[in-house]
């Protein structure tokens, strides 16, 4: 077999002419109808064949000249060599004087269309370089070709050694591969010449084309307005869509405006691209074939024959593929003898493989394809790596090697000229996936491998710009706004999976299952090889070459188990591209040289920087005035970074990020309760901000919203360590700790600015009033921030929230003065007049709580607004508390300030219920402010009555409004509602009653005249008692309350005793005050238990105090409430008997009086005896009186 570079058997890859503008076209459209796409079915075997044109630049097709027969083909014709449109880049390459295959035409390609590198394309190439690979089993020939892998596509492009070699002499680029070649492959190696013989070809064959055109139009190939259009518009929507992502995602200007980039064939220089299915093999390929059509012949390819040689087998693959690749039905050949035509001949493609010396199988072909991807696949497993495939002139073994390992072990790793076309497209498609509105998190995983292999292949004090850039798209994948959903679905074979999948497969043996291709271990191949294929022959067997290393199109992405590690993974990013971008503004120093006229500023505080209201007024006014300053753009940079340029951009987003990081570990902190390190952390997002609002020379409305989302949450965490003071420690151990990363990241922000913009906000103070203000003012700033712009408006939410929390602290702030407040009172000795640190107090206490009720009224906040309203309340009676230590307690009277304060108080503790509306809207609350007014009411009437204030108002008067605000107690007081405080309304209830009573019965004892009065007096003597029994029953923490009352109520009846003369009538009254002591059993039934519990008790647990359940009896008032219980006893007793034994002398006998006069009279005698016993015990005493109290109901010892 001939070599395959034989006249017209080959299309001059590249072209020398300018490329147009840029005219794509989307799938399926094509520069005309035919360009579809088709299936050919050739000689039997079917092969499946599909192609569409995505770019062209040729002019419209026209029909060849068919040249007269006898022509003279070494003649020039009259425009030959002159660029024309009909032969595109053809004419001027035809003869070799452009440069051959450029090392990057893949790249070139690959650029223009980035939607389908990674992910839906295998192979992106030259034409040329796809027919010398089909052709490897039938030609002697020499391969060599670079291969790349991005994604699941593979780049191939030519690698001339020739020219490298002749090249490395020069630049001294290739060097190390040049030894490598000399050393294992070739060590004669020398420069071969081409022949005059291939020269003379190329002319004729130049010569014959432009013979061929009609015409001689030289017009150079400009594109057509219509195609300028689509171009532009086709670029403003590229445009469009990068729209939403900030800046550093536009290419950067060091990649796109490299002035080496067109000298090293970045430029995608083929006439037309053409997507080319080849049964299941996808490919981008780039063809520069000229195509003629026009008449009978829509789309031809010409080719001229020497007639004395017949057409061989490389010559037919290579017509067959190209008519594929370009999806041209028909071959036109054109033959001479000597230069002279003689004769033309048409063929259809599908008749190619079956030409007489041309016959070859199309399914042979289709395995060859298929065994070279799956081979190259298999072995190729490393993005980012340049690989060679060759295989020397005349030999059967193809061998591949790994360039960049071998590149790497010389003394420059960056030599390697691939390395920064690969690392570029890769970013590019790393871009390009980012920047797809739709994007599926799915690929997230192919992203980040993407872009690691770009950061691992580039040098960093070469390309700062696409490093910072990579970093911080790095940074983007993971989205730390949002919760941890997917994490527990990951398989948990990808945990800790912090490397790409070309280092996990690289693990795996590089072999197919029949073994046929390996690292070979005999000493005789070369060792440095990745792989070997050992006998082009192999290429031929059907499947002999199954990828079992399917290149997958999506990766692992890293599993985060917290938020925390997701932030650290962010903030590394973050942290390499901060130092990309400040390596690449270094001056003479990393800090930037002193102003004179600025003075240093020391290492001291001035005391209004420090904690304290006064300070942080100060502070909060500077701050405000900085934040004025932001809203015209004002712009300070200590590095000297120039506003717009590609550093400004970046550094200001990597800021962000970080700020939003922060923030974010921050916020995990504080539900951890570690309240220390979140302060640690909000104050790096702030100080990252601060940073920002330096450099930026337009504030977002989204950052300022950023801003208030942190200062909230620094008011919280102050909040909370304030709250949690008896574990400061722990706290400020937390606070100080750094890690060394952030120190880094601390050391960028400190290039640009002071970031003690927020110093006010991110102290740890040791004092309780100094956290809750800045906790408070973190509030406002935050609140102050929304009312900048139009933000309120925009984030209701987040208004809402900042308001309650600005009404929350002040609250807290309003309850400890006021709790100081109570504490100077309770320490205070009794003197005629209050403090004025209690009064500034009062002040200070009443400020917040007004603040705080305007807060939630502000928002509709009624609950909230109803409990402040009630500490205001609560506020006020302290304030009244302090009022009534005045003067001399033995003559104390309730005094005019106490009632004004506890007035105060209630219309307070009413506006609560008012702004409640019913209780349905918040129950519990709505009990307790219910409960605190009954409870200023009863302290009211209770004072009022203790001390009475007889020197300002009559008795009656002060009767009345005592009545009247204890019935208003009453009325708050919610007996009937099963809740925890029912017992507690119960006993406020029955003691209401039993100073309602006490203070009728005082009245009906001193009263004198007014006989009405007196009637109604001991009316509503009688119901209270009676109301304040029924209630003292209910509750089983009273007997002593219930035993007091029932004997008020005996001393009440024994009053109206005195004022009887009949005997029926006192016998009646007496009968009334047995049967009222009768009752008290219940109340001795309680005693009793609780002494049989307070014996018990010690025997069971020496260690446990006796009162665990109810509190414990007051022994005293006990032993005295008995000793009045039995002489009161005793003399009723006593009355009874003689007032019973008179009627018995006056009267007949009655034997039912009889009775009870007996059971009266065994009854005394045993009191008698029992009272006489001074021995007896408590228990005792009273397991007598019960037993007593038994007999004389049993008795009736009532007529």
């Amino acid at each position: 077999m001939g070599d395959s570079k034989e006249a017209g058997a080959e299309s001059p890859p590249t072209g020398a002419a300018a490329r147009g503008g840029l005219s794509l076209l989307s799938q399926g459209e094509s520069e005309e109808p035919s360009a579809q796409g088709s299936a050919l079915f050739l000689g039997g075997n079917e092969v499946k064949s599909r192609a569409v044109v995505k770019y062209s630049s040729a002019p419209p097709r026209t029909a060849f000249a068919r040249l007269e027969e006898k022509t003279d083909l070494k003649l020039p014709p009259a425009n030959w060599l002159r660029e024309s449109a009909k032969l595109g880049p053809a004419g001027t390459t035809i003869l070799g004087n452009s440069k051959k295959s450029k090392p990057f035409s893949s790249f070139g390609m690959a650029y223009d269309f980035i939607d389908s590198v990674g992910n839906d394309v295998d192979v992106v190439s030259d034409s040329e370089n796809i027919k010398k690979l089909l052709k490897i089993p039938y030609s002697k020939s020499h391969v060599s070709m670079a291969v790349h892998r991005i994604g699941r596509t593979l780049l191939l492009d030519e690698l001339d050694i020739q020219e490298l070699f002749m090249r490395s002499s020069q630049t001294g680029d290739w060097t190390w591969l040049k030894e490598f070649y000399q050393r294992l492959i070739d060590q004669k190696w020398q420069r071969k010449k081409k022949s005059k013989e291939h020269w003379y070809q190329k002319a004729i064959l130049s010569k014959f084309l432009y013979y061929s055109i009609n015409g001689d139009g030289a017009a150079q190939p400009v594109p057509s307005a219509a195609e300028q259009q689509e171009s532009s518009s086709s670029d403003q929507t590229n445009d469009s869509d990068g729209a939403s992502w900030p800046a550093p995602f536009e290419m950067p200007s060091s990649v796109s405006e490299d002035p080496s980039a067109s000298s090293q064939g970045l430029k995608n220089d083929f006439v037309r691209n053409i997507l080319w299915t080849f049964e299941d093999i996808h490919m981008l390929v780039g063809s520069n074939m000229p195509i003629f059509g026009g008449g009978r012949y829509p789309a031809v390819s010409l080719r001229l024959r020497d007639n004395n040689k017949p057409i061989n087998v490389l010559t037919g693959i290579d017509y067959w593929l190209d008519n594929l690749i370009c999806n041209v039905p028909e071959l036109v050949m054109c033959f001479h003898v000597n230069g002279i035509v003689q004769k033309y001949e048409m063929i259809k493609t599908e008749e190619i493989p079956n030409l007489e010396n041309s016959n070859f199988s199309t399914k042979v072909i289709k395995d060859i394809a298929q065994n070279i991807l799956s081979f190259l696949k298999s072995n190729c497993t490393k993005e980012g790596h340049t690989y060679w495939l060759f295989k020397a002139s005349g030999s059967d073994i193809v061998k591949l090697y790994d360039l960049t390992t071998l590149c790497e072990e010389t003394e420059d790793k960056y030599q390697n000229p691939f390395t920064m076309p690969v690392a570029i497209l890769l970013y590019k498609v790393a871009c390009n996936m980012m920047m797809k509105k739709n994007q599926n998190k799915k690929h997230y995983g192919t992203i980040r491998t993407l872009l690691l292999n770009c950061v691992k292949l580039l040098d960093k004090s070469r390309h700062p710009q696409i490093i910072a850039s990579a970093n911080y798209m790095l940074s983007e994948l993971f989205q730390l706004d949002e919760p941890k959903k997917e994490e527990s679905s990951e398989s948990p074979l990808n945990e800790n999976s912090d490397e790409s999948y070309s280092e996990e497969e690289e693990e795996m043996p590089d072999s197919d299952e029949n073994g046929s291709y390996s690292t070979s271990s005999d000493p005789s191949d070369d060792n440095k090889a990745v792989a070997i294929i050992k006998s082009v022959g192999e290429l031929s067997v059907p499947e002999k070459y199954k990828s079992i290393h399917q290149i997958r199109p999506s990766c692992t992405f890293p599993v985060c188990h917290d938020t925390e590690e997701r932030c650290r993974l962010v903030l590394s990013y973050v942290l390499e591209g901060l130092k990309s971008v400040d390596s690449s503004i270094k001056k003479e120093s990393d800090l930037p040289a002193a102003d004179p006229n600025t003075p240093i500023p020391l290492k001291y505080e001035d005391e209004s920087t420090r904690g304290g209201p006064e300070g942080l007024e100060k502070q909060m006014a500077l701050f405000l005035d900085k934040m004025g300053s932001l809203q015209k753009g004002n712009y300070s940079s200590q590095s000297g970074m120039i506003p717009g340029s590609w550093q400004h951009k970046m550094k200001l987003q990597l800021i962000l990020k970080s700020s939003k990081a922060y923030y974010v570990l921050s916020d995990a902190a504080m539900s951890l309760q570690k309240y220390g390190r979140a302060l640690r952390y909000i104050k790096l997002a702030l100080q990252s901000h601060d940073t920002y609002c330096c450099l930026c020379t337009n504030m977002l409305s989204e950052v300022l919203l950023f801003l208030s989302q942190y200062l909230t949450l620094c008011g919280d965490i102050q909040l909370m360590l304030a709250q949690n003071a008896n574990n400061r420690a722990a706290h400020l151990e937390e606070f100080n700790y750094q890690t060394k990363e952030d120190q880094e990241i601390l050391h960028s922000l400190h290039r640009e600015s002071s970031c003690q913009g927020f110093a006010w906000a991110t102290d740890l103070s040791t004092d309780l009033e100094s956290q809750l203000s800045v906790s408070c003012k973190c509030y406002e700033a935050a609140n102050e921030i929304l009312q900048f712009s139009d933000l309120k408006s925009q984030n209701p939410e987040h208004y809402v929230q900042v308001l309650k929390r600005m009404g929350n602290v002040r609250n807290e702030i309003g309850v400890f003065y006021m709790n100081q407040a109570a504490a100077l009172q309770s320490e205070r000795v009794v003197s005629k007049s209050v403090s004025t640190a209690e009064q500034q107090l009062w002040k200070k206490s009443f400020s917040c709580f007004e603040k705080g009720i305007h807060n939630f009224e502000s928002i509709d906040d009624a609950t909230n607004a109803a409990l402040l309203l009630c500490n205001t309340g609560r506020l006020m009676r302290i304030c009244a508390q302090a009022h009534c230590g005045a003067g001399d307690e033995f003559k104390r009277e309730f005094s005019p300030e106490e009632g004004l304060y506890y007035n105060k108080a209630v219309d307070y503790y009413l506006k609560a219920l008012r702004s409640l509306g019913t209780r349905d809207i918040h129950p519990a609350v709505w009990d307790s402010v219910n409960w605190e007014l009954s409870t200023t009411y009863f302290t009211m009437a209770t004072l009022q009555q203790d001390y009475a204030p007889l020197s300002r108002k009559a008795q009656e008067q002060i009767e009345k409004e005592v009545s009247e605000a204890m019935m208003k107690s009453l009325k708050y007081c919610d007996v009937d509602s099963a809740s925890a405080r029912q017992p507690l309304c119960q006993y406020r209830a029955a003691t209401i009653h039993h100073r309602l009573a006490s203070m009728y019965h005082s009245c009906l004892r001193n009263q004198v005249g007014d006989e009405h009065l007196r009637k109604q007096h001991r009316v509503l003597a009688d119901l209270h008692y009676s109301k304040a029994v029924k209630l003292f029953q209910l509750l089983k923490d009273a007997p002593c309350e219930l035993l007091r009352v029932q004997l008020e109520r005996v001393a009440f009846a024994e009053f109206q005793m005195t004022s009887q003369n009949s005997n029926v009538g006192k016998l009646k009254t007496l009968s009334g005050a047995l049967d009222i002591m009768v009752r008290t059993k219940h109340a001795f039934q309680l005693i009793r238990k609780e002494l049989v519990e307070e014996f018990d008790q010690p025997k069971s647990d020496e260690s446990t105090p006796a009162a665990d359940s109810s509190p414990s009896l007051n022994r005293e008032e006990v032993i005295k409430l008995l000793s009045i219980f039995e002489s009161r006893l005793s003399f009723l007793l006593l009355q009874s008997i003689k007032l019973l034994s008179s009627t018995k002398k006056k009267t007949s006998s009655n034997t039912e009086e009889d009775v009870v006069l007996k059971t009266n009279k065994q009854i005394y005698s045993q009191l008698l005896r029992a009272t006489a016993n001074k021995n007896a015990t408590l228990l005792e005493r009273i397991d007598v009186l019960i037993h007593l109290l038994d007999q004389l109901a049993r008795g009736g010892g009532v007529q």
